[in-house]
């Protein structure tokens, strides 16, 4: 990193060049949220890669329509376009979330469907949305992973509940490392669960704070009980209901909820 702490292109995209991922990278200083310049940057199907990165976002978005806050400079913000036809949704966000799990570190941990916690405080949020154009379709994946926020700096309504990795790992977290981190094993993980998805369902077992677990599911208005039994790469969660069969739980409609 400069001596400013920003983001420099040149250096986001040192090492990617064996890489698809992040052989084209965008820097802006602002913007309103990066998923939407990269789902424009998708309309073309040769930006398979390319990443956007913002210091700041206007209007950072999350799943179920929440808002993703953080000021200038404090987070990794980033939206990678993926063209990626053999590869259904549930399938990236498993590989998405092993990917970013694995460039943070052993202290990570994966809470369906993709979110990423240490010491059961939220560190970082991925979102994959679907852009549908005439000859192809692409996935947009934003990623928000808190970097150097202190307590203070989170909504009061959050503080309980998210940190980051200044605070965790007790060290200032280098930002471009760790997004060319997030790269090699983004590209890596995506060309292994293209090949099988039984090593990324063994990856996503062994960091999920979820596996074995008797949790609950906020699904399609309904809510169900259960313990987490496994995870299928098409389908999304397995869970051993309380009162009933084994059922499986598609991310695009799923949430966590308190037992």
């Amino acid at each position: 990193m400069n001596a400013r702490n920003t983001l420099d292109p040149d250096l986001l995209s040192q090492g990617c060049h064996g890489s698809k991922i992040g052989n084209q990278v965008l820097v802006f200083d602002s913007t309103s949220s990066t998923n939407d310049i990269a789902a424009e940057y998708s309309r073309n199907a040769q930006n398979h890669g390319l990443v956007v990165f913002a210091e700041q976002q206007q209007h950072g978005r999350g799943r179920s329509g929440h808002t993703w806050t953080s000021s200038r400079g404090q987070s990794l913000l980033c939206s990678v376009v993926l063209i990626l036809p053999e590869l259904k949704a549930e399938c990236l966000s498993l590989a998405s979330a092993v990917a970013v799990a694995e460039a943070i570190g052993p202290v990570a941990r994966i809470k369906w469907p993709n979110d990423i916690l240490v010491k059961s405080q939220k560190v970082c949020g991925i979102l994959l949305e679907l852009r549908q154009w005439p000859q192809h379709q692409a996935f947009i994946l934003g990623l928000g992973v808190n970097c150097h926020q202190e307590p203070q700096d989170f909504p009061e309504d959050i503080q309980a509940t998210a940190t980051s990795l200044d605070m965790v790992l007790k060290i200032r977290t280098d930002r471009t490392r760790l997004a060319r981190r997030i790269f090699s094993s983004l590209d890596t993980w995506l060309k292994q669960t293209m090949e099988s998805g039984d090593k990324v369902v063994t990856a996503w077992e062994k960091s999920s704070m979820l596996f074995g677990q008797r949790i609950g599911i906020h699904y399609k208005n309904r809510d169900y009980y259960g313990h987490c039994i496994g995870i299928d790469p098409q389908q999304g969660l397995i869970l051993q209901l309380d009162r009933g069969p084994v059922r499986l739980f598609a991310a695009a409609h799923s949430s966590i909820i308190k037992v």
